[in-house]
């Protein structure tokens, strides 16, 4: 093989593979979701966190974590899917995820657990031919705002989340402007 041909080769494995993101898949009730991999810190067990005041129901609350302070999300209950149960085979899937603050120029990356059914596997996706998904206008099940689209894996529709979009819009927000009892 020449160089040419080496040089042909390596940019056809580089643009071949620009397309393909890997994605983790996880269960929450009866549906497939995906979060991209490069996002994921750790997979955990479930262990009880520290409850925190004043929070929606599905912050469950703290875990130090090496020093750091991480909440926990459940997104079953986030998303009203399935009834929460906690034991030895309940997953938390740590994430890294952009935060903005309110007035802030930058984002900031902050770390939280998402509790869900399971973990399945990763996928490699084609993310330019994500399906998007269709508008039900139904806010109690995941709203197509948190959505990067569907893909199809063996026969199985896989749920892309936009993991920064439900982090600030659908949980960070919600819990800043949560009610506050006195």
């Amino acid at each position: 093989m020449n160089e040419n041909q080496k040089a042909s080769q390596v940019d056809n494995q580089s643009t071949s593979k620009v397309a393909q993101d890997q994605f983790l898949t996880f269960i929450l009730g009866a549906e497939t979701y995906g979060i991209d991999i490069l996002r994921v810190q750790e997979i955990r067990g479930w262990e009880k966190p520290t409850k925190l005041p004043n929070m929606p129901h599905y912050v469950k609350g703290v875990i130090n974590m090496r020093g750091a302070v991480v909440p926990i999300i459940d997104l079953r209950e986030r998303f009203n899917i399935s009834k929460p149960t906690y034991d030895e085979s309940t997953v938390v899937i740590i994430v890294h995820v952009n935060y903005r603050a309110e007035g802030a120029e930058h984002d900031i990356q902050k770390t939280i657990g998402l509790v869900v059914d399971g973990v399945s596997d990763v996928h490699d996706v084609n993310v330019g031919e994500l399906q998007h998904a269709p508008s039900f206008g139904d806010s109690r099940r995941v709203s197509e705002e948190f959505v990067r689209g569907l893909a199809t894996l063996d026969d199985i529709m896989v749920i892309i989340l936009n993991i920064d979009l439900l982090a600030n819009q659908g949980i960070f927000l919600e819990v800043k402007n949560f009610p506050k009892h006195h």
